[in-house]
């Protein structure tokens, strides 16, 4: 057949007589003028265009520049497109019912589809390099375009054709686009004065891309871009190379930052208040202002969302279209078909959309547009989620920060509200935005789904829908339980962890008292109750993926099953097919409405709680703060000048007193009002309650001078410091601060100054989550000498000396943890540093001793401070300072007692004056027994006890890290990426085989059964209908019914046996992770509770708390349901695949490119999506710490007036964590689009293969149907295994501990060897001892020979690191012994096992170490000892008289870590666990370290009494605890130096042990 353009079949189609425009043919050829002109244009300029880029590949994104109607443009063009691809379908099938090839017909149409498609690259590579001259040939084209389409309009109207024929349709829709084409142009060219005028207008880029940090394009790129986040592919690729960090995804666009958000709903907020201003007993609506600020972007989801599900049935549509038509044309191939003249070539829309291909490619369209509109949906609302989170958090922040200190204190808002309301409410609030498109959605899909279901089937079609629409309700049941399960489940895994923690703070002591497993049972015990919770919500969970999976098939059963029992008819493949695909869309909104309700519920529920913390009572304003002179004088003068006199402690404080009173210091000027700094009159301040706390309070604080503040516990000293800060309500009176002139005005300091700050350090102390020198200079500009200053005068260098990075340590919560001495210091010299003419130091002193007190007495306040003439107030009740003061307010009850200069006090009140005096005689005294404790070397110790096997660890680590590196470097990139891709396939081996392999097996199975049964229940539906239909044509009758009920039996046998197999698979499933969950935690606690101390002394405590909570809860509640859904969707992708195939072979051809785009799609994604959601993780955490920390610094934070920069630090976390979550859900839709679209392709091909190969229409609807899952469960393979590999990490880290070393437990000798009363005498023979801590670390003991006889008190000193304390280990086999050995009283004790050596000696050690219980478990936790002795024991302790007056005596309850005694009375209950187990040998391991003087002497004579008869070896912390006992060892670096009475060693005057005992006298 020859081709020609108008047909070689009618000799009149070249025949122009009538007219040349009256030619049909001519016409479709002058429409191929444009089209062929813009190609022949357009091409070169491209090619050049593309040549000239080629240099600068990737546009830099601050060159793109809209034009006007951007957007309208795109979406013109697409539409175009669309009904240029419906113009060559239509020509292509007139064609074919033509004798020969008409190519007039579709030849212009598919040139008009080129053109098109250039027109718009074109149009985009001159809007992004910016060259607008061109548009001239774009314009040129919609003219021409415009004109040829016109005349073929007229012409078409002049022939009469009717409206009805397709073709006239679509030429007049065509008209309509290319002339708003030719509008838009022409509007961009007028607005823009751009081609035809002398001086086109600049244009500057949007804000946000002139700064390259903003690296999130979504709302700046074009619409293509947009809907397929082609933007985002440059950063998932380059996650294979390196992983994305904070930088890679740079800051969030200007609309989208906290604050922005922020402004817009508090403007909203400000709104709803002044409606409700005049009601006084109604409250403005939080929900109202959300909708004025964030509605729109919510209505555009909605209509997407709309859109989307609309489309949605043209599945169903198409498939019932599809079948019927190919059950016509199989039954129709005997009748002949009619062909068309040449001159009636115009077909009717119904026709048209009877050709089956025709609907294949409506198919493929309309679902390619469904999948866009629905992840744009998804998007608007994540978009706006995030942007209503960070203007809540701000909001929330805001309050905080003005919130009234009583509210606080009082307890109307406690902490833990406030982060529950950062971290739960703000996120419920955000995820009800998520889902709540599908709460106006879902109604109406159901509603439209029911519609169409009945005029498939009719009546029947609505039992079906019953079914679903009564069970729905049990879904919601199911979900409310849920819930209730993750509570209580919460509670115990919060009292497990508590139990943990605890036996991880005491591990040493465990271990040394051989009570590992009494703690560990009781950890069992928990986690037995936790697990029954989890057992019962997942039975919940596993119900409600059952109820998912079941209530489809019972609704397809009861559906069929009516229908052929109720139908004339025999069941149509189309309607069976386009049903079962209807039932698919229709489970989903109800499966989800169940869960949208639960988070709306919610979502009220914490608006609720937003609004009553959002209306609580605010702080008043500081306008009195706000005076307007400033204080200004030099304040970095070099600290030179006088010393003043040091106060000489070996004279009694009484003495100077009296010395002080000939006034021998500077002449105390008069004070006058200029001189005053603050003013108090008359005034009555309360905590909110109404009662005033202070009253009648008169008192003036004199500029420059040092005020001090007295009076006994809870008078008032603080509340008043609080009150001048502006913290309590003034009831009335008022506070005035003066604006002070000094006389010396240096313009440099008074700039720097800021002036109506106050330093102000608290009594608890604050610390920020930062390094020691931040915490230091807090916010002011750093003065290298002023800060050596400070930390002098607070003698903290030494501390900073011992941390690992020096003052660049994190310190604060989740930093390095400093004992409450070193806390205070770094506040107090907080305040000394910031450069304020005002400080408040209250109670600085208190957890400080003797000499860090009086160093900082000296140095810092009076020399630093006065030096600089600030105006100090200080709260305290060291009297002893009191001679210092320029000023005294004595307090008490809340009054002012007496206020003046020591003098006037010592002439008008005697009284108080003696009163002062007795104080100090007693603080003297106390003095004096204070004198050995130093406080700063103790706390030093302990700080480098807990920081060196840190230090040690760290740097293995940094060396391991090293030498990892160097490897990465010499290997080529190419082992890095497939680290970083590769599927942890060993981990999640390791996880299911935990669950034990019978469950394994029993899952796999099952899993598989159910699968099979689903496939067989369609397919039996698929042969069951065809053959009906094959028997309807053949009229035979008796054979039908006996059929049908053969059919329908077997439907309902294999409907029934699926449902009961979905129960036992998501069963299987949940009990498998269940008993994996279970053996992993009982392995991993069992290892850690065996494993060497070692261990616990270089791995953080928070890295192994870790595992016990964060890991553990993933691999309890997280990893089931993903590998539930990540099974389910791959299975179910695999049998749609393996059904497709089935029936139409051809398929597999085409599956093999999808196949490779599929894999490179979700290799890429995981990777990225691993990043993102480690940068959401770990942005978080500092979020929520700022919040809980600005909760606790409140009145620091407003005595320093900083308030502003909290604001703005708060603003970046928020942003920080906002645009990661962006991001990540960015690169979700990025995959969802890619996996959609892959799908639309698998239903094309399914679709075009089936028709022209398939077997059958049954099987035809059956791989259409199955094709459609496809495209649904697609993107839950790739996102179920990016988060399977996310959360396998726990599995990983959790086996990374299992594979530790244990202690070896089991000795030579059997424990019923062992004598039961061993050891009865307590020798000790120590032969050539030498010891280390690991087999590859140098040894700490060298060849150590002792004897220590019976009975016998042994006291063992030396430096620091002499080998001590490794010397006590030893006895305990704690360490590593490898040579020599230990035998005591004739057994060598390496022979034992560990459990029997250590239950049989007794330890006190340094720190003492109390578990939360009662006290008779703390003395005795494997209950063997009657009361009478436990009561024995707390005598010799001197702790029986404390007991007893406890509620509850032995049973009284001690809290976590013994907090309710003093550190003195748990050494002494340390003393009496020590005395209760009748031990014949005792070790002391510095165990009056950490006591004062009383309890020691306590100590001392119970050793000598109660364990006369016992061997005692004391470690000494201070040599005078050992000068009683019968042997001394000196140590040295691991040897023995001196070993004699103490007697002859002091003899020795040059000995070591003399030298000792000088320097501690």
């Amino acid at each position: 057949m020859r081709l020609a353009f108008c047909g070689n079949d009618n000799a009149s189609a070249y025949n122009i007589s009538a007219g040349v425009l009256r030619n049909v043919c001519f016409v479709d050829a002058l429409n191929l003028v444009p089209h062929v002109f813009l190609l022949f244009i357009t091409f070169p300029i491209l090619f050049i265009g593309w040549g000239s880029q080629s240099s600068k590949v990737q546009i830099h994104h601050n060159t793109w520049l809209h034009f006007p109607g951007h957007n309208l443009r795109w979406i013109l063009t697409f539409t175009l497109l669309f009904v240029h691809v419906c113009e060559i379908a239509e020509g292509i099938v007139s064609d074919t019912q033509m004798k020969s090839r008409h190519l007039h017909l579709f030849l212009p149409a598919i040139m008009g589809f080129v053109a098109a498609t250039v027109s718009i690259v074109y149009y985009h590579n001159i809007e992004t390099s910016n060259f607008p001259k061109l548009l001239l040939a774009l314009f040129l084209y919609w003219i021409m375009a415009f004109v040829t389409k016109t005349i073929k309009l007229v012409r078409y109207c002049q022939d009469g054709v009717p409206f009805s024929q397709l073709r006239f349709c679509i030429t007049g829709i065509m008209v309509i686009l290319y002339g708003l084409l030719m509008a838009v142009e022409i509007n961009v060219i007028r607005v823009r004065r751009y081609v035809f005028f002398m001086n086109p207008q600049k244009v500057k880029p949007p804000e946000d891309l002139q700064d390259l940090g903003v690296r999130f394009l979504q709302p700046f790129v074009n619409l293509l871009s947009k809907a397929t986040y082609w933007w985002m592919n440059t950063l998932i690729i380059s996650a294979h190379k390196k992983p994305v960090d904070l930088k890679a995804i740079g800051k969030l666009p200007i609309a989208m930052r906290a604050l922005t958000n922020y402004v817009c709903l508090k403007e909203a907020y400000e709104e709803q208040k002044k409606k409700v201003a005049e009601q006084p007993n109604r409250s403005p609506s939080i929900w109202l202002a959300m909708y004025s600020a964030f509605g729109r972007p919510i209505l555009l989801s909605s209509t997407f969302r709309y859109l989307a599900d609309l489309l949605g049935f043209a599945g169903p549509l198409c498939i019932s279209g599809i079948v019927q038509g190919f059950q016509n044309t199989t039954n129709n191939t005997n009748t002949t078909e009619k062909v068309k003249d040449a001159s009636n070539s115009y077909l009717s829309s119904e026709e048209f959309l009877r050709n089956v291909y025709v609907l294949a490619v409506l198919l493929f369209l309309a679902l390619i547009l469904q999948r866009t509109f629905l992840q744009a949906s998804y998007y608007v609302t994540t978009e706006t989620g995030i942007n209503l989170r960070g203007a809540l958090l701000a909001m929330i922040y805001n309050k905080i920060l003005r919130l009234s200190t009583s509210n606080l204190s009082m307890g109307e808002m406690t902490l833990g509200q406030i982060n529950n309301l950062v971290a739960i409410e703000t996120n419920q609030l955000m995820w009800f935005l998520f889902l709540c498109p599908n709460l106006w959605a879902m109604p109406v899909q159901i509603i439209m789904g029911v519609i169409l279901l009945y005029n498939l089937l009719g009546v029947s079609a609505l039992v079906g829908a019953a079914v679903i629409v009564l069970l729905a309700p049990i879904q919601y049941f199911i979900a409310t339980k849920l819930a209730e399960a993750q509570k209580s489940t919460l509670d115990y895994s919060t009292e497990r962890l508590k139990k943990t923690n605890e036996i991880l703070k005491g591990i040493k002591l465990l271990k040394l008292y051989a009570w590992e497993h009494i703690f560990c049972t009781s950890v069992e015990e928990t986690r037995m109750k936790e697990l029954t919770s989890l057992k019962t919500f997942a039975l919940h969970t596993s119900l409600s993926i059952f109820m998912n999976a079941a209530i489809p098939i019972a609704a397809v059963l009861a559906t069929f099953v009516t229908y052929a029992y109720t139908s004339e008819r025999p069941l149509q493949p189309a309607q069976a097919f386009a049903s079962l695909s209807l039932f698919h869309i229709l489970v989903t909104p109800l499966f989800l409405l169940s869960t949208v309700v639960r988070f709306a519920v919610k979502a009220i529920i914490s608006v609720q709680k937003l609004n009553e913390f959002l209306l609580s009572d605010e702080i008043g304003d500081d306008s009195w703060r706000s005076g307007d002179g400033s204080v200004a004088y030099e304040s970095c003068k070099k600290h030179t000048g006088l010393h003043t006199k040091a106060i000489n402690r070996r004279q009694p404080l009484r003495y100077q007193l009296e010395s002080y009173e000939q006034p021998t210091r500077k002449q105390t000027r008069p004070v006058e009002m200029d001189d005053v700094a603050i003013k108090v009159t008359n005034g009555y301040f309360s905590w909110g309650s109404g009662l005033a706390t202070l009253s009648n309070i008169n008192i003036r604080i004199p500029t420059g001078q040092m005020t001090m503040i007295v009076g006994q516990v809870g008078c008032g000293k603080s509340s008043l410091l609080l009150a001048i800060l502006g913290e309590m309500q003034t009831l009335e009176g008022k506070v005035h601060w003066s604006n002070v002139n000094e006389t010396e005005p240096s313009f440099e300091a008074s700039r720097s100054r800021n002036r109506y700050s106050v330093a102000y350090a608290a009594q608890k102390p604050w610390l920020l989550n930062a390094t020691v020198e931040e915490n230091i200079i807090f916010g002011s500009p750093f003065n290298k000498q002023r800060y050596k200053a400070v930390t002098d005068a607070c003698s903290l260098q030494p501390d900073i000396d011992l941390l690992p990075f020096g003052d660049q340590t994190e310190i604060g919560e989740r930093g390095i943890n400093l004992s409450g001495g070193q806390r205070q210091r770094i506040c107090v010299a907080r305040a000394l540093y910031q450069n304020t003419n005002i400080v408040f130091l209250d109670e600085p002193f208190s957890a400080l001793d003797i000499h860090l007190s009086d160093h900082l007495m000296q140095e810092g306040i009076l020399k630093f401070l006065q030096e600089d003439k600030r105006t100090l107030v200080l709260v305290t009740h060291k009297l002893q300072y009191l001679p210092h003061a320029d000023w005294i307010i004595a307090m008490k009850d809340g009054m002012v007692l007496r206020e003046g200069t020591l003098k006037d006090i010592q002439n008008k009140d005697i009284e108080l004056y003696e009163h002062w005096k007795t104080l100090m005689n007693r603080q003297d005294q106390e003095l004096e027994k204070d004198m050995e404790a130093d406080q700063a070397t103790l706390e030093r110790k302990t700080l480098r006890r807990a920081m060196y096997p840190r230090e040690s660890k760290a740097q293995l680590e940094d060396e391991d890290e090293e030498e990892e590196e160097e490897e990465e470097e010499d290997d080529n990139m190419s082992t890095v990426l497939r680290l970083r891709t590769k599927m942890p396939w060993k981990t999640c081996w390791r996880y299911l085989t935990s669950g034990g392999f019978f469950l394994l097996f029993l899952m796999i199975f099952s899993k598989l059964l159910k699968h099979s049964v689903i496939v067989a229940i369609d397919y039996w539906l698929a042969t069951w209908t065809s053959k009906d239909n094959a028997n309807e044509v053949r009229n035979v009758d008796d054979a039908k019914s006996t059929n049908k009920t053969y059919h329908v039996a077997v439907f309902s046998i294999l409907s029934g046996a699926g449902i009961v197999l979905c129960l036992i698979t998501s069963l299987t499933v949940e009990w498998m992770g269940l008993t994996a969950a279970k053996n992993l935690h009982h392995n991993l606690l069992n290892k850690i509770i065996l494993g060497p101390i070692r261990f616990f002394d270089m791995t953080p405590l928070g890295l192994i708390l870790n595992r016990f909570s964060a890991d553990t809860n993933i691999i309890d509640q997280h990893i089931p349901p993903t590998l539930e859904s990540l099974t389910r969707s791959t299975l179910l992708c695999l049998s749609a695949i393996g059904m497709i195939s089935y029936a139409t072979p051809w398929f597999l051809v085409a599956l093999v490119p999808l196949g490779i785009a599929f894999y490179f799609i979700q290799k890429y994604f995981r990777v990225a999506s691993k990043d993102l959601q480690e940068l959401d993780d770990s942005t978080q955490l500092p979020l929520l710490c700022h919040f809980s920390e600005t909760a606790e610094g409140l009145t620091t934070i407003r005595a320093f007036g900083h308030e502003a920069r909290f604001k703005q630090r708060m603003l970046e976390l928020t942003d920080t964590n906002n645009i990661a979550y962006l991001f990540l859900s960015a690169a979700n839709r990025w995959l969802e689009v890619r996996t959609d679209y892959l799908g639309a392709c698998i239903v094309l091909t399914a679709a075009v293969t089936s028709i022209t190969e398939g077997p059958n229409s049954g099987f035809v609807g059956l791989g259409l149907l199955y094709a459609l899952t496809i495209t649904n469960y697609l993107n839950w393979v790739v996102r179920n295994l990016a988060d399977l590999e996310v959360q396998m990490g726990a599995v990983k880290k959790v086996h990374s501990l299992l594979n530790m070393e244990s202690e070896n437990y089991d000795g030579y000798l059997d424990p019923s060897q062992v004598p039961k009363d061993w050891p009865q005498e307590g020798e000790i023979k120590i032969e050539n001892l030498c010891v280390r801590y690991e087999n590859n670390l140098k040894p700490v003991l060298k060849h150590v020979k002792a004897y220590i006889k019976p009975g016998q008190k042994v006291g063992i000193c030396g430096r620091t690191g002499s080998g001590k304390s490794s010397l006590s280990l030893a006895f305990f086999r704690m360490v590593d012994i490898f040579d020599g050995r230990i035998v005591i009283d004739g057994i060598d004790i390496s022979k034992l096992p560990l459990h029997t050596l250590r239950s049989r000696l007794s330890i006190i050690l340094q720190d003492p170490i109390l578990f939360s219980g009662s006290i008779r478990f703390n003395l005795d936790p494997e209950c063997k000892c009657t009361d009478d002795r436990l009561w024995e024991a707390l005598e010799i302790a001197q702790l029986k008289n404390m007991v007893k007056s406890l509620p509850g005596g032995l049973d009284a309850m001690v809290t976590e870590g013994g907090e309710n005694f003093s550190v003195g009375q748990r050494q002494l209950f340390c003393l009496a666990r020590a005395f209760v187990r009748k031990s014949s040998i005792l070790i002391m391991d510095e165990a009056t370290a950490s006591i004062d003087m009383a309890t020691e002497n306590i100590l001392q004579k119970v050793v000598m009494t109660a364990f006369a008869d016992r061997t005692v070896v004391t470690i000494a912390h201070r040599v005078h605890t050992i000068l009683t006992a019968d042997l001394v060892i000196v140590m040295k670096r691991g040897n023995i130096l001196e070993y004699d009475t103490p007697e002859n060693l002091l003899s020795q005057e040059d000995g070591i042990f003399a030298s000792f005992v000088r320097a501690d006298m």
